[in-house]
């Protein structure tokens, strides 16, 4: 119960600007529960009203009941209305605030875990921890009315009341039985969904390829796999709910059998009249149903405090490191940096071997070398997208560890070979990065990338949406989209990642005439196997084995670097 206190007390700051609705709901329950402890009342005298003919009676009492019922029925829908809009705005808030934290999350974390972990406690734990505000209310709601049935039968008869007391305590003690194992089976089933959900969403973002490498069986039957383990472990703590719920069910029953022995013992003995019976029959009952609410609420805090606990990992960083900045700002960086002794592995795989470079404010520098070179690490470490294992990088003199992030992903635009592109219009696209961007802004960004005449033909141009990942685009026009994007951002230091591999050669002259046209205004690194696309940088640094092997222009190392010559005439001889 403590880390339930301590879970609902963290959830509370999403519920906080509700409180209205709180009142509002709890006013209105009070009025619910007033009647639902005097309706059996009632009830027990239409039954007396039978027996006695007594019409005129029981027309007056008929009444009572369906004022009580309609104002009950009222009250429930006002209180359904608040707790609707309470569910939605905790759900937003939790949402957004777990949003937020991925994206904070070091991309080491990432990439150890599939996206369907993210998925998973996004969209169902949050929605468990949304639920449990209702969840209480309804629980504090039916505590008090089921204390108020248990003091109306002290009151009628405490032997009764002795009778109901034990039998829920029995029923409560299975029920609490239940939960502590269900929630261990939980935690398994949850693990088994994430695989589910995340493998669902590689299939989904990857049919294309799936169908072109005729692979869809291998697929299906990996998918197959996970689901059958997903509802074997759904199955398996369903089948020891089940289990108790039985007992449950033979308790409650036996419990219903020796009540009824005994007022009938009551009735024969004189102690009550048949309507006294009839009403503790009614309100004993009530009582048996509350273990049932009783453990349904026990199963929920343990859902709640388990969905707490996944969603927690991700906002306090328990489970998933987030990345750490800085806190010096610049508000507009030089563009000039340097690489200090940089090593860096990617797990046990060492790619950067004490590197050191230095790169100038508007200079045009482009890395070559063969695949696994360190080429695009270089990149990733600048954007600091991983973080150096020893060495430093300095931005315009400072180290790289002591900028906000601001400063970095601010100043940094980077253009890869496979660019995400959003589901979203071609407008919204270039709208992510700057939302007063203007039409005059858009178009000089898009003629620059070689994509304007492109948008054009399309019957709803810069509206045109262009589906997940950039589907309805080719390879080259979504490189193209791009570079409008990075153009569109304006910073000081741009990036090319292979950004021109998958453009033909009449597009790809046209956009090294777009990077020549930036030259000597911003910093631009770029990483090309078209050796064609660099003749022209400032500097090339040839990278192998983690090292930076030679450094010149395109001429000196024709003639200067046997392995930079080799790559030339390949490419020359193709």
């Amino acid at each position: 119960m403590k880390e339930f206190i301590k879970n609902l007390k963290f959830t509370w700051k999403y519920a906080r600007e509700d409180k209205k609705y709180l009142f509002i709901i709890i006013f209105v329950y009070i009025v619910s529960i007033i009647c639902s402890i005097i309706t059996p009342i009632y009830s027990a005298k239409i039954v007396i009203g039978l027996t006695s003919n007594d019409y005129v009676q029981m027309l007056i009492i008929a009444g009572v009941i369906f004022l009580l019922d309609m104002l009950q029925n009222f009250s429930h829908y006002i209180a359904r209305r608040c707790i609707f809009k309470m569910y939605n705005n905790i759900l937003s808030r939790i949402g957004l605030e777990v949003g937020s934290n991925i994206l904070k999350i070091e991309n080491e974390s990432l990439d150890k875990n599939g996206n369907g972990v993210f998925i998973q406690r996004m969209t169902s734990d949050t929605a468990k921890m949304a639920e449990m505000f209702d969840n209480l209310i309804n629980t504090i709601s039916d505590v008090i009315k089921y204390v108020g049935i248990l003091v109306a039968i002290f009151i009628v008869n405490k032997l009764v009341f002795i009778y109901v007391i034990l039998f829920a305590i029995i029923l409560y003690l299975i029920e609490e039985f239940r939960t502590k194992r269900r929630k261990e089976n939980d935690k398994i089933t949850r693990v088994a969904k994430e695989k589910v959900t995340g493998f669902v969403g590689e299939l989904v973002r990857g049919a294309r390829d799936i169908r072109m490498l005729n692979s869809e069986d291998d697929f299906m039957n990996e998918l197959s796999f996970r689901i059958k383990d997903a509802n074997e472990k759904q199955w398996k703590m369903n089948k020891s709910n089940m289990k108790y719920r039985i007992s449950m069910w033979c308790t409650s029953s036996t419990s219903d059998f020796i009540l009824i022995l005994l007022l009938i013992i009551l009735l024969k003995r004189k102690i009550i009249l048949p309507s006294i019976a009839l009403v503790l029959y009614n309100y004993a009952g009530r009582v048996s149903a509350s273990a049932y609410f009783i453990g349904s609420f026990l199963e929920e805090v343990k859902d709640f405090n388990l969905s707490c606990e996944r969603v927690f990992a991700i906002i306090n960083g328990e489970e998933f490191k987030k990345e750490k900045f800085g806190s010096i700002h610049l508000d507009k960086v030089n563009g000039d940096f340097e690489f200090k002794d940089v090593s860096f592995s990617y797990t046990d795989k060492k790619v950067l071997n004490k590197i050191n470079f230095k790169i100038n404010a508007n200079e045009t520098v482009a890395f070559v070398g063969k695949s696994g070179a360190g080429k695009t690490t270089i990149f990733n470490l600048l954007c600091k997208m991983y973080d150096v294992d020893s060495g430093s990088i300095l931005i315009d003199g400072i180290d790289i560890k002591k900028l906000d992030k601001d400063t970095i992903r601010g100043n940094i635009t980077i253009i890869s070979q496979n660019p995400y592109i959003f589901n979203m219009s071609i407008r919204d696209n270039l709208r992510l990065v700057k939302k007063n961007l203007s039409n005059k802004e858009m178009k000089l960004a898009c003629q620059m990338a070689c994509l304007d005449d492109f948008i054009n033909s399309l019957p709803n141009k810069y509206d045109t949406m262009i589906g997940e990942g950039g589907i309805n685009l080719s390879g080259g026009q979504k490189q193209r989209l791009a570079i409008a994007r990075a153009l569109v951002q304006k910073t000081e230091i741009i990036l090319f990642d292979e950004a021109t591999s998958a453009l033909d050669n009449e597009t790809q002259e046209k956009i090294q005439e777009a990077i020549n046209n930036m030259k000597n205004e911003y910093t631009i690194l770029i990483i090309a196997h078209r050796l064609s696309t660099i003749i022209n940088a400032n500097r090339i640094l040839f990278l192998e084995d983690g090292k930076i092997k030679a450094e010149g222009n395109h001429k000196y190392l024709l003639k200067n670097c046997v392995e930079y010559r080799k790559l030339y005439e390949t490419e020359i001889s193709k």
